[in-house]
């Protein structure tokens, strides 16, 4: 498991980079700005193997497509098969995060492109020797200059790759192609008695707030309090969208519970009385045909 301090390291690396590129660029368009240029570089950058030390591993080795840019390990290993240590979140609708990392410690996805390059167990390098790289490759070096007009620095390296997994959004869902059992399902999910929405509203199905769902009496991943420090955050991870759940197993912050209905099972048993569990975690009662109806609502996201 990544220490506190390791942490707190990578989110000053990633904000030093960030204000550094930031204040050597005041002709630069403005962060967010976007276009087809750069979109297409950061796809091609969000690829690439050459990010990584051993140049084995790209962001989509553990951001999957064909997983709404998750994938389907508890924890996915990274150069040298070094141990994963948390969960892989999907991509999808990641435009829409107020803040990043599961404890919620960086505020733009830029500065979070970052901390994968630098961690000890992902990709292992530094995005400085990432831009030497870059700069043999004559094309990268093309594409870099038409979209930012600068080589593939560390600037253009976030912009660009963030820029390309802005574009990574759902569609609407469409409430009309239900099945009766996913419409039972979506009437619970959003009753009075499970309190689902209260954490999974929206249209990514997620307050983005920070919640400890009792899962465990005692946590290896202290999440939140890594980076905030205060005992009461223990526990306490991002509420993930619901999004494309159906393809994203395993579930949790660590991957420990492998399909959709043992997390159902989870929260209809009301989970682990942990002190800082969220007071919307309870036992609910359900049925087992109530069960199976959240669950079709479920994968109909």
């Amino acid at each position: 498991m990544i220490a506190s301090r390791t942490i707190i390291a990578l989110a000053f690396s990633a904000l030093f980079v960030w204000l550094a590129t930031s204040c050597t660029a005041p002709s630069e368009p403005a962060p967010f700005t976007i276009d087809d240029e750069r979109i297409a570089l950061g796809k091609k950058l969000f690829f690439s193997t050459e990010l990584s030390r051993t140049q084995t591993m790209s962001c989509a080795s553990c951001h999957q497509p064909d997983h709404a840019f998750a994938n389907n390990d508890a924890t996915t290993p990274g150069v040298e098969g070094r141990a994963g240590t948390r969960n892989v979140p999907s991509l999808i609708d990641v435009a829409l995060q107020p803040y990043f990392l599961r404890e919620g410690s960086l505020p733009t996805l830029e500065m979070q492109v970052q901390v994968p390059i630098d961690e000890h167990n992902e990709f292992d390098f530094n995005i400085l020797r990432i831009q030497t790289r870059l700069e043999r490759d004559s094309n990268i070096v093309r594409a870099a200059k038409r979209a930012y007009d600068r080589t593939p620095d560390y600037f253009v390296i976030t912009r660009a790759i963030a820029a390309y997994e802005r574009t990574l959004v759902n569609a609407p869902l469409d409430a009309e192609q239900l099945s009766d059992a996913a419409r039972r399902g979506k009437a619970l999910f959003a009753s009075e008695r499970t309190q689902c929405a209260s954490c999974h509203s929206g249209p990514a199905f997620t307050s983005y707030a920070f919640e400890n769902n009792g899962l465990y009496d005692v946590y290896a991943d202290a999440g939140r309090q890594r980076f905030t420090g205060t005992a009461a955050d223990i526990g306490r991870f991002k509420i993930p969208s619901l999004r494309n759940v159906a393809r994203t197993a395993p579930y949790m912050h660590n991957g420990s519970v492998s399909t959709l209905r043992a997390v159902l099972d989870h929260y209809n048993s009301g989970g682990r009385p942990h002190a800082n569990r969220s007071a919307h975690i309870r036992p609910l009662g359900f049925s087992s045909a109530e069960l199976e109806d959240l669950e079709a609502f479920l994968r109909a996201l």
